[in-house]
């Protein structure tokens, strides 16, 4: 071989291992700017909750109502499978930049909508926003983490979790402050958001990224129908927690608000703390899962999570706070657990199989808020967390079933 084909042979060798390299090393830097941009849009996103007990007040409806605005929220999960798809042949990080935007402006009109209706389309539009992010941040996170998927996982739901800490502080304040009517003031927060990250985020091409690494994709169907009984174990494992983890984060302010008498203060700072413990669940669950292996991670957390919730629902004042922060450890902790799972099984479309888990997700997740709701109206919400406690503990088969 020619000196000079030699050379640049060895140039080539070096550009392709030194990339190589670069795909396998954790990059930290850039795994908190994604996190960062989940933090903001989840922000406003948990906005619904702490709320709830004043627009129930406000339009004189039941729980069972106002849990149908979670469903209306996450209809439009529905078209994850969709999103995914087009997330697989579009620059899917401008979906990232343009979420927060959007988010921010309909949860921020909440309070000055003038009807149930129109809080609906506000929330409707909100859950289109929503999937539009959340569809494709996890397979960012995931080329970027290198072989450490469920570090990464973990700082990307860190993010969310602390956000649904901040969000509840920032809404109970803005109330106090402006009034119902006029946190509306919080949309410009939202718009330099989104114009902060379009900076920031631009460059990270996930999309082109994918299309290099595989130029010769699986179709939709092939790839559904393979991994359909792995998703079926995922339904089964996210479905029995469901309620303990919707009726919580949805009506936790309205439990303490309503029943056991608390102000309004109290219990959005007892959503803030459950959150912030569950932030702390989610940054470590996904190192520990590295570790230890995803299916062992997820049973010891299922085994977990009923008695502390058990304890929880009998345990009165400081002592009820306690039994709340290792709840909301347990609780959250499955999240970048799971996340991690379906990214080591998605080689060839990843954002399509994370849509498809974000759905099964929401949708239970929305569904458990509604029967939440309903069996909150029937037996009150006490008693609806017990029996929650004792139906999570159907998790634990479906997560003896996951393979290594």
């Amino acid at each position: 071989m020619p000196a000079s084909n030699r050379k640049e042979y060895t140039f080539a060798y070096l550009k392709v291992m030194e990339g190589k390299k670069t795909s396998e090393k954790f990059q930290t830097g850039r795994v908190m700017l994604v996190a960062a941009s989940h933090m903001l849009h989840d922000i406003y996103s948990s906005f619904l909750a702490p709320l709830r007990p004043l627009l129930i007040e406000k339009f004189g409806i039941t729980l069972a109502m106002a849990s149908i605005w979670d469903l209306i929220m996450r209809v439009p999960w529905f078209l994850n499978p969709f999103i995914g798809i087009l997330a697989e042949k579009t620059a899917a990080r401008y979906f990232i930049i343009v979420a927060p935007a959007i988010t921010a402006i309909c949860m921020s009109l909440l309070g000055v909508a003038p009807s149930f209706g129109i809080i609906s389309i506000l929330l409707f539009t909100m859950g289109i926003s929503s999937a539009a992010f959340h569809v494709p941040a996890p397979t960012m996170v995931k080329r970027l983490s290198g072989n450490h998927t469920g570090r990464g996982m973990s700082f990307y739901m860190f993010g969310g979790e602390l956000a649904r800490t901040a969000g509840p502080l920032l809404i109970t304040a803005s109330v106090s402050y402006w009034g119902l009517e006029g946190i509306w003031k919080l949309i410009p927060l939202g718009l330099l958001a989104s114009f902060i990250l379009y900076f920031k985020l631009r460059n990270i091409k996930i999309s082109d990224e994918l299309k290099t690494k595989n130029p010769q994709k699986e179709s939709v169907w092939p790839t559904l129908k393979k991994y359909l009984p792995f998703f079926l174990v995922l339904i089964g494992y996210t479905l029995f927690r469901a309620i303990m983890k919707s009726g919580l984060t949805a009506f936790l302010p309205t439990f303490y608000y309503s029943e056991r008498g608390e102000s309004l203060w109290f219990a959005n700072s007892a959503l803030a703390v459950f959150q912030l413990a569950g932030a702390a669940g989610t940054i470590v669950a996904g190192s520990i899962s590295d570790k230890i292996g995803r299916r062992r991670t997820l049973l010891i957390i299922s085994i977990m999570s009923p008695i502390m919730m058990f304890l929880f629902i009998n345990s009165q004042g400081w002592l009820s706070f306690l039994f709340l922060v290792l709840l909301g450890i347990f609780v959250f902790a499955p999240g970048p657990v799971l996340i991690a799972l379906v990214q080591d099984r998605s080689k060839k479309m990843p954002v399509f199989m994370n849509s498809i888990y974000m759905t099964i997700s929401f949708i239970t997740a929305a569904s458990a808020v509604f029967f939440a709701g309903a069996m909150g109206d029937w037996l009150g919400l006490e008693k609806t967390y017990l029996i929650s406690s004792i139906l999570a503990l159907g998790a634990i088969p479906f997560a003896l079933r996951l393979k290594k």
